[in-house]
């Protein structure tokens, strides 16, 4: 990965009048030879023209000659509508017919001046055309799903572009087919593609976090691109590449896999003014492989970033979602996505999470009884630890062998308690990463919230504030007194008592959780919020049903007496860390420590 070490602003303003320059230079040659640079402005996606000598004199004669009128050629099935210009044979415009963005606008992913599609062609010894700088005659294969764009480079060369969208589908086929009299091999064939992603969600910043450019491989292993500030990589063995707008993707689908592909992504939110309307800018140059006809074909998909959607595809497109890596995403892709679609298909969605909620703490409930009872443990153990803690307060070593004997005797295991929490760490994670790329919550009310995928404002404050925002989410606060609670009752026995050591940590945690969830998720997803909510809410319920109704304190006390009667075991890992102890102890004094 690399870091521009330049201010790229300066960068494009020089290229800028550099093609100003040139253009004024050339007027009389218009069609030159475009490069394989491209640059975007904040209006446009531009290439950078230069002037090539070895170029065939009869291009100019064709592109000039002709007066052409530009003609707007209409895709549509029920989910897509897409311009296409014979101009360049450009797509004008992208529009997802079934869905739309936060003001409730149409929902355009390419929208005339913020996207550039386009092939370098070689045409001689140095030299290349760029597809949209020639003009092209449309040949209506079939009305509304199919059209064939023709275009003369030359007395011996033609290009010709395909686009096919079939019915009730997300993806459109295209075609290049080079015609050539001249039997020429074409072999550096590239495809710029680029765009500046649209703001589609209320949260600039939110939806920020889950843009991004991803691309896959024939081994099936995804592989995500940074986009903090601009950045820039080399790719090779590229089956797939995927602009993700969070909620929404274009992928591009290559029949063959490609080498030295580049591809770079900036962030534009922080360059954008009150009015946001951009997040990333992404830009891929991508070699084709054309076959001995001087041929290529390949695909894109224009549609929902939905993990379901996208795998019913067996393009293994659905890696292009982040869904957590390791055991995270396992739990996300077996049991959390089929779990919650199961639900949704019998309950709404703010239900669904509930239910889903509930399940989860059913499920791991004995971790939760474990955890409780090792409290109690404790809790019943404390006078005890504390007599040891100042008889041998003056001798660690020794206090270390009282606690160990204490704790070995009673039956009592201080991590016990530790690791039931552990245990549930990739549960936590797992739904950590589900929420947000869960496509299903987009745009879905549940009480006050009316889109769970995005923050539920209850107060717009008019004025921000640095790492809060500029509104007061419910859900949040929600969680965040459950939160306090939970904590309250699981670390409220050791702040009792002033001899406690860590007493004072603790009582900062208690107040520290909450905060950091009130901030942080302030801007996250609604549903996540409410996720938590409902789960410290019954965890908080199963503590109480546990040590009012299933644990009883006398008698866990009564089998903690009956252990310290029991001989005690020799050996197993307390034996050998006591001994491991002892020794250490011993070179210390042997060394007059």
């Amino acid at each position: 990965m690399e870091e521009n070490k330049f201010d790229p602003l300066q960068f494009i303003g020089f290229l800028l009048i550099s093609g100003i320059l040139m253009f004024w230079f050339y007027d009389n040659q218009s069609n030159l030879i475009e490069s394989q640079e491209a640059i975007v402005d904040d209006t446009n996606v531009q290439a950078v023209e230069q002037p090539s000598n070895n170029i065939d004199s009869n291009y100019n004669d064709y592109q000039e000659n002709d007066e052409f009128n530009e003609e707007i050629i209409v895709l549509e099935n029920s989910n897509i509508l897409l311009e296409i210009s014979t101009k360049g044979a450009d797509i004008k415009k992208l529009l997802l017919k079934n869905y739309s963005n936060y003001n409730d606008d149409p929902l355009f992913l390419i929208d005339n001046n913020k996207s550039k599609f386009s092939y370098n062609i070689p045409v001689g010894r140095n030299s290349t055309i760029n597809s949209q700088d020639l003009n092209y005659t449309a040949e209506i294969v079939d009305e509304n799903s199919s059209v064939k764009l023709k275009a003369q480079i030359d007395p011996r060369r033609e290009l010709e572009i395909s686009f096919l969208l079939k019915e009730n589908s997300d993806i459109v086929d295209f075609k290049l087919n080079i015609i050539d009299n001249t039997d020429s091999n074409y072999e550096n064939v590239e495809l710029i593609w680029g765009r500046d992603s649209f703001r589609n969600s209320k949260s600039i910043d939110y939806e920020n976090r889950y843009t991004a450019l991803s691309y896959g491989f024939e081994n099936n292993k995804d592989s995500y691109l940074s986009v903090a500030g601009s950045t820039n990589k080399v790719i090779d063995n590229v089956n797939w590449i995927s602009f993700r707008e969070h909620f929404f993707s274009s992928i591009l689908i290559l029949s063959d896999e490609s080498n030295q592909v580049e591809i770079s992504s900036e962030d534009l939110s922080s360059n954008e003014t009150l009015d946001k309307k951009f997040t990333k800018r992404f830009l891929a140059n991508i070699p084709l492989k054309l076959d001995s006809y001087n041929q290529i074909s390949f695909s894109m998909y224009f549609g929902p970033t939905d993990y379901e959607t996208l795998k019913d595809y067996n393009l293994n497109l659905e890696n292009s979602v982040p869904i957590g890596w390791g055991i995270f995403g396992w739990l996300n892709r077996f049991i959390f996505f089929p779990l919650f679609s199961f639900l949704t298909n019998y309950f709404s969605y703010g239900i669904s999470i509930i239910l889903m909620t509930i399940i989860v703490k059913v499920a791991i409930s004995p971790l939760t009884y474990k955890s409780y009872l090792s409290q109690i443990k404790m809790k019943i153990l404390k006078p005890e630890l504390e007599v040891i803690n100042e008889k041998y307060k003056d001798d660690p070593m020794k206090k270390q062998q009282e606690t160990m004997n204490l704790y070995t005797k009673s039956g009592a295991n201080p991590m016990s308690g530790c690791l039931p929490a552990f245990l549930q760490m990739p549960i936590f994670f797992a739904l950590f990463t589900f929420f947000p790329v869960a496509f299903s919550l987009r745009q879905k009310s549940f009480l006050w919230a009316d889109d769970l995928s995005s923050y539920d404002s209850i107060l717009d404050l008019g004025f921000y504030i640095p790492l809060y925002g500029d509104h007061i989410s419910l859900f949040p606060i929600l969680a965040s007194v459950a939160i306090f609670f939970y904590t309250k009752m699981t670390t409220g026995q050791q702040m009792m008592s002033p001899s406690q050591t860590g007493g004072v940590n603790m009582k900062v945690i208690m107040y520290m959780m909450p905060l950091m969830m009130l901030f942080f998720f302030n801007n996250y997803a609604s549903g996540l919020s409410l996720y938590y909510f409902i789960s410290n809410l019954l965890t908080i319920v199963l503590m109480l049903i546990i040590k009012n109704f299933i644990i009883d304190d006398q008698k866990v006390l009564s089998e903690i007496e009956e252990n310290k009667k029991k001989p005690l075991k020799v050996g197993g890992f307390r034996a050998r860390l006591q001994k491991a102890l002892e020794e250490a102890e011993k070179q210390k004094k042997s060394r007059g420590q």
